[in-house]
């Protein structure tokens, strides 16, 4: 017979938690409980960016049924934790609410900021004083090197400016960015434009890296900026294939003008 979740319980979150100790108890899911914190990570990022996609198309009901996965993908980490005698949900609750009160003393304490830049400065300061006087490491070793590149390179880009080693303006980054582009157009030339050149290779990256640096100054998140654009050209894309099946064709058989004619009325319709 067919289990049935007790809908009484106190809160939500509490059935929650309940569901998943169902599913990992011994009359439990086979595949849940197979599973451990390392082979639930992958689930945990593909959630994530689910719920990024959803948050980034404005629509409300997808972002409330993705943050709902992420949150059970959480909770089910700590759950394996817990299991293991090393901690405990309402461990992860104390600590974290301890960390954010101390993390914000221009709230909770008499600490003055102001402004955002400010706020950040003194995030900062407090995370490096946490260290308790050990041994500083660089900057940037906690950034996630499990992020993807741009992300990885925004966080490496803030954290390098925040000593000082930075342009003084937005003109200069991009005339930096101008620079990487013509050096990678003399390699990119250098290889006969295959782009097989390890140094035309390094020399692409250097121009995206730079392309960081622009976002920043424009207080523009790199990778939320791509992930619209990349959206935006499905939604286009699909447009003109849709229209090409209505008119009996295949994309792959449109010539290069009717294709632009599609390509321009799906930027209308999708701006």
């Amino acid at each position: 017979m067919a289990k049935s979740l007790n809908p009484s319980g106190p809160t939500s979150f509490d059935r929650l938690l309940a569901l998943i100790e169902t599913l990992r108890g011994e009359n439990g899911c086979p595949w849940d409980r197979k599973q451990t914190p390392s082979t639930v990570t992958r689930y945990l990022i593909e959630e994530v960016y689910e719920l990024v996609d959803a948050v980034l198309s404005g629509n409300p009901d997808d972002v409330c049924d993705e943050a709902g996965d992420v949150l059970f993908q959480v909770l089910f980490v700590i759950h394996l934790f817990s299991e293991s005698g090393h901690f405990c949900i309402q461990d992860v609750i104390e600590k974290n609410i301890h960390k954010m009160v101390r993390r914000h003393p221009h709230v909770f304490g008499d600490v003055s900021a102001k402004t955002p830049e400010k706020v950040s400065e003194n995030w900062d300061r407090i995370k490096q004083s946490e260290k308790n006087g050990k041994e500083q490491p660089s900057l940037l070793n906690s950034i996630p090197k499990g992020l993807p590149a741009l992300a990885r390179a925004a966080m490496v880009s803030e954290r390098a400016a925040k000593t000082g080693f930075d342009w003084d303006d937005i003109s200069g980054v991009m005339a930096k960015a101008m620079e990487e582009w013509a050096e990678f157009s003399t390699e990119l030339g250098a290889a006969d434009g295959a782009g097989e050149s390890d140094t035309a290779s390094m020399e692409f990256g250097d121009v995206l890296f730079t392309m960081v640096n622009v976002a920043r100054f424009a207080h523009i998140h790199p990778e939320t900026a791509l992930i619209r654009s990349i959206q935006k050209f499905e939604d286009r894309f699909r447009y003109m294939e849709a229209k090409a099946t209505e008119a009996g064709r295949d994309m792959d058989g449109l010539t290069f003008d009717e294709m632009h004619v599609l390509w321009d009325e799906a930027k209308v319709k999708f701006c």
